[in-house]
């Protein structure tokens, strides 16, 4: 039997690359996707479950039994929604995630895509890294089978896209330089997303993964 997965996030930039590694490996068997609209992919082994409340996952809580592996990637940059509303899509997303799947998949390895900075003491001033150091926490509470948290630096993305920022627009440009000068300060997107992919098949060499660590995944 091939392995299941569970993935949110397939629609951003980091989960849609995860998802396609995992369309196209053999030894996944199903990918199931927690979306707020179609992807627009069409793939035997996928099924989109479209979902709006990721607050509560009850009304789809049999997609949660018998998973192998999910990866989480949603995310949402600091600035582009107010104070709560990232509070809530940082942290209250996963807690009720995580909660659903503990009690449907307790023993699933668990690929959270994270940040650099995230603060595990939770007293950070800057809001980014206090609430990736909770949800962060409170996974590593959950005890799964197998659990990976990714702390990537910059992204710089593959494929082309509109920076939500001067700060993503900037460091666009400078990637070649901070590339050259300080490689563990950047990564490119699709060596991110297949890092996560085969720590979620193969497993990896530590639980918390700093960038530098992520670039060691071959």
């Amino acid at each position: 039997m091939g392995k299941k997965v569970l993935i949110t996030g397939a629609t951003g930039m980091v989960g849609g690359l995860v998802l396609l590694e995992c369309l196209a490996n053999s030894e996944i068997e199903s990918v199931t996707s927690i979306v707020r609209r179609a992807s627009g992919i069409n793939h035997e082994k996928l099924i989109e479950v479209i979902h709006n409340d990721f607050t509560d996952y009850s009304a789809i809580k049999v997609h949660f039994m018998g998973v192998d592996i999910v990866y989480f990637c949603i995310g949402v940059y600091t600035g582009a929604v107010a104070r709560d509303e990232f509070r809530k899509i940082t942290v209250d997303y996963i807690v009720e995630f995580a909660k659903m799947l503990k009690g449907k998949s307790p023993e699933a390895t668990f690929c959270f895509l994270s940040g650099a900075g995230a603060d595990p003491k939770e007293k950070s001033r800057m809001m980014f890294a206090k609430a990736k150091g909770v949800a962060e926490n409170f996974l590593i509470k959950q005890n799964f089978g197998a659990l990976y948290i990714f702390r990537p630096a910059y992204i710089y993305p593959v494929t082309p896209r509109v920076e939500p920022n001067f700060s993503y627009r900037l460091s666009r440009k400078l990637y070649p330089v901070l590339k050259a000068l300080m490689p563990d300060s950047v990564i490119a997107s699709e060596q991110l997303a297949n890092a996560i992919f085969k720590s979620g098949i193969n497993g990896a060499f530590k639980t918390i993964l700093e960038n530098a660590d992520i670039k060691k995944i071959r």
